[in-house]
């Protein structure tokens, strides 16, 4: 597909085609900005004519060596432009490395002298390209500890369930969601225009108390670095920005921020765990750290391939265990000898005859001969029953998945469709409403189902089965992220794709999420927050296990709601796929 290229797209970022730019070319980049922009004065008067020695376990030794005309050497190297901005007693340097690809930021708490290091560099890896912004962090010291007692900087999971909305002094605005010790998912407000939220590995670090350090990399994405530090009662920030945007543009600049606080979900690390490393990898290559790459471990097919491997008869409908529904409700034969036909609004009608508890036959339009297909349903609140089929013999191998309340008349149906403009086998859907029709169901009029903001910000725990289990995060009205965590109850690393949510009854919900670039599942769940417990289906195609309709249903936690309605247009569930 042809993508306007852009700074920042406008288009979903895992569509977007970055340039896979050398390191010569970044070199070239990095060599023309010099040093930092910004709209803040620098505070660099206090560290004119000053040395400074860090040093930190395993860290390389570093002599910074600042100039009057803030310049800096490093080690005695050719000197270089630096930024510097103070945030109470932090003070955050920033700075390039003259012909190379390589920068730094120092981090120094002038109270204790206690300090940390990011060495950040572009190519060589373990970044699988090179616009992607490498980094290794070291905690140490500037010229030993200044005061008796004083504690090292180090990782922390204190942050862990929070979410800030911040404004830089640029104008610009992010909602953060701290949801995990070493992932976060941002929302820009201002420079992408569907309000999407996407997620990206981070570096959380405890500074004191109340001040902290916060870095993601736009990993899979543009690659770009967003580094600040943070006062957690202020809700004042000092960053620097760092990378490439979507026309290769080099993006360097520092900046202040004020934040707004929006929340706090729930932690689930066992009480008086502190530990905030559950990832690490021993004996990894420097920077080296676990990052979510689906899009490379993604079985990716052909429309021609999708076609064969069904045509073959690799089809599986309800006829194997799920381990994503190993703590799930039971079946329901509640519609079983029904019949009754569903008229979507600005789409298909689709009668059907509940012949028994996993039997049905379908027709659409009113046209053609009947098709028997195999169903599953459950009942989620009395009257309340979501099924899934597939369309056999559709173009698109097409699939519905319908939530009915035969007491309202309502009914919707997340149809999921294969051959997908990006790749064949990952699933697209749209949201369909309509009303029922059969014997004692009422006529609901021109009232439908209708989507709702009661989830948006809202993250549950889903238990799946022992050993399978995550958490989704409802971000945004057209975001879902899932976060998986760790045994000891660590939530880590994050992916996000498209989702949309509608309200059947109070406390009673259909929603969806789309694994794109990811694996390519639909996924779909009837949420009873009054049972804190929910039956879903998966829709899924892939090399080995064919075209598949499966069981979802695990029993949820409430991990907690962040109000951010208010920041959403009424508009804001529409997304481009």
């Amino acid at each position: 597909m042809d993508i306007a290229r852009k700074a920042y797209p406008d288009v979903p970022l895992f569509r977007y085609p970055y340039t896979d730019l050398s390191e010569g070319q970044i070199a070239g980049a990095m060599t023309a900005a010099g040093g930092p922009k910004g709209k803040p004065a620098f505070d660099t008067a206090g560290l004119a004519g000053k040395s400074i020695r860090f040093t930190g376990e395993g860290a390389p030794a570093l002599l910074w060596a600042f100039a009057a005309n803030s310049s800096v050497s490093l080690n005695g190297g050719r000197s270089a432009p630096y930024g510097a901005l103070n945030l109470g007693p932090i003070t955050l340097v920033t700075h390039l490395v003259p012909d190379s690809t390589q920068a730094w930021a120092l981090i120094w708490n002038r109270s204790t002298n206690a300090a940390t290091v990011f060495e950040l560099w572009f190519g060589g890896g373990p970044a699988p390209r090179a616009r992607e912004i490498d980094r290794a962090v070291w905690h140490g010291t500037i010229d030993g500890l200044a005061a008796d007692g004083a504690e090292l900087h180090h990782a922390t999971l204190r942050s862990e369930g929070r979410a800030i909305a911040w404004t830089e002094d640029t104008g610009l605005r992010t909602i953060e969601y701290y949801c995990s010790v070493s992932y976060t998912h941002w929302i820009e407000l201002d420079r992408l225009e569907e309000h999407r939220g996407y997620s990206a590995p981070a570096d959380y670090i405890q500074l004191t108390e109340e001040l902290y350090a916060f870095a993601r990399v736009e990993a899979e994405f543009s690659g770009l670095l967003h580094l600040y530090v943070y006062d957690a009662n202020t809700l004042q920030s000092a960053g620097f920005r760092l990378g490439f945007n979507g026309i290769d543009e080099l993006e360097y600049y520092m900046f202040r921020g004020t934040g707004e606080w929006l929340g706090q979900n729930a932690r689930f690390e066992k009480l008086g765990d502190f530990s905030a490393e559950p990832l690490k990898i021993e004996r990894g290559k420097k920077g080296e750290r676990r990052i979510y790459r689906p899009l490379a471990t993604m079985d990716k097919m052909t429309s021609a391939e999708v076609d064969a491997s069904i045509a073959a008869g690799n089809v599986h409908v309800f006829d194997r265990p799920s381990p994503m529904a190993g703590n799930g409700t039971e079946k329901s034969a509640g519609l079983s000898g029904k019949a009754f036909t569903i008229a979507y609004d600005s789409g298909p009608t689709v009668e059907y005859r509940m012949k028994g508890a996993e039997t049905l036959d379908w027709r659409m339009d009113g046209k053609g001969s009947w098709t028997e297909a195999r169903y599953n349903a459950w009942e989620m609140m009395p009257g309340t029953f979501i099924f899934g089929h597939l369309l056999a013999g559709t173009k698109n191998h097409d699939g519905h998945i319908v939530v009915v309340d035969l007491d309202a008349g309502l009914a919707t149906c997340f149809h999921g469709y294969l051959h997908t403009p990006y790749i064949a086998n990952e699933a697209g859907c749209e949201t369909l409403f309509g009303k029922i029709t059969g014997a004692g169901i009422p006529d609901p009029g021109t009232r439908r189902h209708e989507r709702t903001r009661d989830l948006l910000g809202r993250a549950f725990t889903w238990e799946y089965s022992p050993g399978l289990n995550s958490m989704h995060l409802y971000s945004t009205p057209n975001t879902t992220s899932w976060i998986i965590p760790t045994p000891d109850g660590h939530f880590a690393t994050e992916w996000s794709g498209s989702g949309d949510f509608v309200k059947i009854r109070d406390q009673l919900y259909f929603a969806r999420w789309q694994e794109e670039a990811c694996n390519g599942t639909l996924g779909t769940i009837f949420i009873n927050m009054r049972t804190m417990h929910d039956a879903g289906i998966g829709y899924h195609m892939g090399k080995q296990g064919g075209l598949s309709l499966s069981a979802v249903g695990a029993p949820a936690r409430h991990a907690g709601k962040i109000e951010v309605s208010r920041f959403f247009g009424p508009n804001a569930w529409e997304r481009k796929a």
